[in-house]
């Protein structure tokens, strides 16, 4: 099994400087049945990031539209991500339902 760690202010998929880096886990954290895990929003932001940038890296995108369709989650959410993953967000909730 491999284990990635990731360091907050680091950056996703090719490792360069981008408007979303990696966020403190104390601040993005949600309690969820007990266990401590980063919020679905920024979840869905670094996964956009990472696929956008980084080679290889198709099955973030992908499991962000798995996240849409398993949670029916609205186009809307896209105002809630950072400006530079939006469209993204946007085109991928659109495969599914536009």
């Amino acid at each position: 099994m491999k284990i990635e760690i990731l360091t907050s202010g680091s950056f996703p998929g090719d490792g360069k400087p981008k408007p979303v880096a990696f966020p403190d886990p104390v601040a993005v954290a949600v309690d969820y049945n007990g266990i401590k895990v980063i919020d679905l929003t920024r979840l869905i932001e670094l996964k956009l990031a990472s696929g956008i940038s980084g080679r290889g890296r198709l099955r973030d995108l992908a499991d962000v539209q798995d996240l849409i369709r398993t949670f029916t989650l609205p186009v809307e959410l896209a105002e809630s991500l950072d400006a530079s993953v939006r469209e993204q967000y946007v085109e991928l909730w659109d495969d599914l339902y536009a």
